[in-house]
């Protein structure tokens, strides 16, 4: 009998500051890059971190009350892990920073051939703001999600950057940009077919 392999999963990391329930540009289009996912028959889950006490550190566990354990444990369990951050004065959110700065510890865990236990992972980046900064967000979560070990497929990046000097948010559009939906579609096709092939036949040993 064929056993069939267990479906790929995506845990997205909301970024936002903006603590639940409230509304969030950075869930919605992440929610649009799950469901993309789930077309590939990838299953999605989200965890918004601002609604848990990751405390500041580079360590696994920075010691008692330190939720970031437990979100840790979600991220290795996921084949594909997204990053969705907000733009605030054309950077990536606080929560981000935080964020990369806990992935720093997996620099020290490999598995017992010397690899990384990221590499067998694939990372996305999802940027959304009223303002300027897409690409410079996405150029510096690239380098610190492929420096811990992460892949990063071909155009593995959406975002959405509204009009200059206008306040209107993601949330609040009636629908979404042609733009942003065809690069969410790529990314996430682009993403179930790395994420396969690194499960199939990953990274030789070190």
């Amino acid at each position: 009998m064929t056993v069939e392999p267990a479906p790929l999963s995506a845990l997205l990391l909301n970024c936002t500051l903006s603590p639940s329930p409230a509304g969030s540009s950075t869930d919605v289009l992440g929610r649009q890059v799950l469901a993309a996912l789930a077309e590939h028959g990838v299953t999605g889950s989200q965890v918004r971190v601002v609604d848990h006490d990751v405390r500041p550190g580079v360590e696994l566990d920075m010691g008692e009350g330190d939720e970031w354990p437990a979100i840790r444990r979600q991220v290795m369990d996921a084949d594909i892990l997204v990053l969705a951050t907000p733009t605030w004065l054309g950077q990536h959110s606080s929560v981000a920073q935080r964020v990369f700065e806990r992935l720093d510890a997996e620099l020290s865990e490999t598995d017992d051939e010397g690899r990384l236990l990221t590499f067998g992972k694939v990372a996305l980046v999802v940027v959304v703001g009223n303002e300027d900064g897409a690409h410079h967000i996405t150029a510096v979560a690239y380098q610190a999600l492929n420096d811990v070990g992460f892949t990063i497929p071909a155009q593995g990046v959406t975002y959405w950057n509204g009009e200059a000097m206008h306040t209107v948010d993601y949330k609040d559009l009636e629908e979404t940009p042609e733009a942003t939906a065809s690069a969410t579609a790529t990314m996430a096709a682009n993403a179930a077919h790395l994420a396969r092939l690194l499960r199939r036949d990953g990274y030789p040993a070190v």
